[in-house]
């Protein structure tokens, strides 16, 4: 009756939108998300907000030394929320199985769930290496505790459970990932991440021949502003044609010169990943240029530099945003 009653508590949460909540135990500054309320009696200890990031949906098991295969990439308003339970009355078992309830009675479709209890299966979803690896995709600085509590408890009566789940609403797409571990006997530690999907705004910095111009004559290098690709790809989309469009017309007016086009990106991934796509994106300025423009393809060079150089710390999603680029630079 008891695992009812929870239950009907966080579903009703979920369906009805903001309530008034506040724990004299929560940490100062934090405010309980909307969409989902905690389990009663959890406290928050821990919370960030990034309005704009990239955020990697675990679906499937640790496929590889450290890897997840059956990954969602997208991106959105994430907001990130560290909880606490303590109390002998309660296992990490039903704090999971209350929160798994709510979700699919509340609309939500599960991509993955689980609560493995022996060591074999700590690579399937909900296990503590599963764990580690969706923390180790999705990175933020400071963790500090939260990841600490989730990924080395001591309690010998319990682990770790996972949901992972999804909803498409007018606003946008959901996805929902819970990660409770039963830290010590009498403390439950749950991280929730609330990804809310929504194209960043765009078309909001242009560029046009002129300002090239002065950014090469002033700084020897400028950003191309205006060029616009696919989440995490090097494809570029429609609305980069007058960004194009300005950069082929300075360099028609300007024919002796020559550039090297490089791409930046931020450091969120791998090293080699992030090395990669900027070097793809470059190509693929420098291929619109000559196939679309008829720039002569002696004229540019490209590079890619990865996060090597970026113009703003990394630390935050506006910081991270900035450094994702291409520059047009003499030579």
């Amino acid at each position: 009756m008891l695992f009812s009653a929870v239950r009907i508590l966080c579903l009703a949460a979920i369906l009805a939108g903001p309530v008034a909540t506040g724990y004299a135990a929560d940490a100062e500054g934090v405010q309980e998300h909307p969409m989902i309320q905690r389990y009663p009696g959890q406290e928050i200890r821990w919370q960030k907000i990034e309005n704009h990031m990239l955020y990697k949906v675990p679906a499937g098991p640790v496929s590889g030394y450290r890897t997840i295969d059956d990954v969602i990439e997208t991106a959105g308003r994430v907001t990130r929320t560290f909880y606490v339970y303590e109390g002998t009355d309660r296992t990490h078992a039903e704090i999971w199985k209350n929160y798994s309830e709510a979700l699919k009675e509340a609309g939500f479709e599960i991509l993955g769930e689980g609560a493995p209890v022996t060591r074999p299966e700590r690579s399937e979803i909900g296990g503590r290496t599963w764990l580690g690896v969706v923390f180790a995709m999705n990175p933020w600085n400071a963790l500090g505790e939260p990841v600490n509590m989730l990924t080395a408890g001591t309690s010998t009566q319990g682990d770790s459970a996972a949901i992972v789940a999804k909803k498409d609403r007018a606003a946008g797409t959901a996805y929902v990932v819970v990660t409770i571990e039963q830290h010590s006997a009498d403390t439950v530690a749950s991280l929730i991440d609330i990804v809310e999907v929504e194209a960043a705004e765009t078309g909001l910095v242009s560029v046009d021949a002129e300002a090239i111009g002065k950014g090469i004559a002033e700084k020897g290098r400028v950003v191309l502003d205006g060029i616009v690709f696919e989440f995490d790809k090097a494809t570029l989309k429609r609305e980069s044609q007058e960004a194009l469009s300005a950069i082929a017309s300075y360099l028609a007016a300007h024919p002796d010169l020559d550039f090297y086009v490089v791409g930046h990106t931020d450091q969120v991934g791998t090293f080699a990943h992030n090395q990669k796509l900027s070097a793809d994106r470059a190509a693929a300025v420098v291929e619109a240029l000559t196939r679309d423009y008829g720039v002569a393809s002696g004229r540019l060079e490209l590079h890619g530099v990865g996060p090597l150089s970026p113009v703003y710390s990394n630390d935050t999603d506006a910081g991270r945003e900035q450094n994702r680029r291409v520059e047009l630079v003499a030579r």
